[in-house]
């Protein structure tokens, strides 16, 4: 499959088939935490970054074998707002398979935007993210594409909530000393406050993400949290249980991607091609056995072995 992926048991959303509508990376923020790594196209361009057609076509012939589903989910590599063809994909799930419910993973940043409100319209739940409410926060964390402004950001997911008829559960991902401070806490509540979610879903690091330093959020850091954002409601995401698996790869995948790593470099879309696993899904594995000292990469996003004989322990 090129542009779905799954299904996979979600910690958010049960079991769900995702739907990547974008290159790797192409997102309007560079997140410290995001698992698929550095953005590597940033933008805020809106474009049929992939044919719809296609997406369509791989959508009905997948859909047509009737999968036990919780949810269709546009999530993935990348920001899938940005793709101009995600309102016709949403109508033509929802008119064709309206047994399956549909959600848009989204960072928020351009839910001012009148086409994208109305693209969104049908989806039964949108959950966009905002992870501080103070300029130096959101540059921390979310480090934005040029041009994008806070409080805009901030006004345009208020007005979306205001006329969005579906589930609306906002995301605020906890950076250890950057937003669980009083005063990020404080700017955030007022925000949301503005904004009105249905819920408000306090997540934390679950898997390396893309800088190092980002720690892990104690249960602590999240109940206090919880208790300053009152009377709002609150949820904590459940972190992934010991043993759990990262996503729905065959077994044998670490293997198979680090022996063809070992004969030399590559890009991570000549592994996608060579390995047959998606580029979002092979990006948070490469994530993993990088933290775990199997690989290195550089600069320019090549990949390879750091030993010479493969790990099977």
């Amino acid at each position: 499959m090129n542009y779905l992926f799954g299904p996979i048991d979600s910690r958010r959303l049960g079991r769900s088939l995702g739907i990547d509508l974008l290159p790797f990376k192409t997102c309007s923020l560079d997140c410290v935490y995001c698992e698929c790594g550095a953005t590597t196209n940033h933008t805020t361009e809106r474009r049929e970054w992939v044919p719809t057609a296609e997406v369509l076509a791989e959508l009905d012939a997948f859909l047509a074998t009737g999968p036990v589903l919780d949810w269709v989910t546009f999530s993935g590599s990348g920001e899938p707002t940005l793709h101009d063809g995600i309102g016709t994909i949403i109508r033509h799930l929802k008119k064709k398979y309206p047994q399956y419910k549909v959600a848009v993973l989204t960072n928020g940043t351009l839910l001012g935007d009148p086409a994208v409100a109305d693209a969104l319209a049908p989806a039964d739940l949108v959950s966009p993210s905002l992870d501080s409410a103070t300029l130096a926060g959101f540059q921390k964390i979310c480090r934005p594409v040029s041009g994008l402004d806070l409080p805009k950001v901030v006004e345009g997911i208020a007005r979306f909530r205001s006329g969005f008829r579906g589930t609306l559960l906002l995301e605020v991902f906890v950076v250890p000393g950057i937003n669980d401070t009083p005063e990020e806490v404080g700017a955030l509540r007022q925000a949301l406050l503005t904004i009105q979610p249905d819920a408000v879903q306090l997540n934390r690091l679950d898997r390396a993400g893309t800088e190092p330093s980002v720690g892990f959020a104690s249960d602590q850091t999240l109940a206090t949290i919880t208790k300053e954002l009152a009377p709002l409601v609150v949820q904590a995401v459940r972190v992934r249980r010991v043993g759990e698996a990262l996503s729905a790869l065959p077994p044998g995948t670490d293997e198979l991607v680090l022996s063809i790593l070992q004969k030399g470099p590559v890009t991570l879309e000549r592994l996608s091609l060579m390995s047959g696993v998606r580029e979002g899904d092979l990006a948070k594995l490469l994530q993993r056995l990088k933290r775990d000292k199997k690989i290195v990469d550089n600069e320019l996003n090549v990949w390879e072995s750091s030993t010479s004989t493969i790990s099977r322990g």
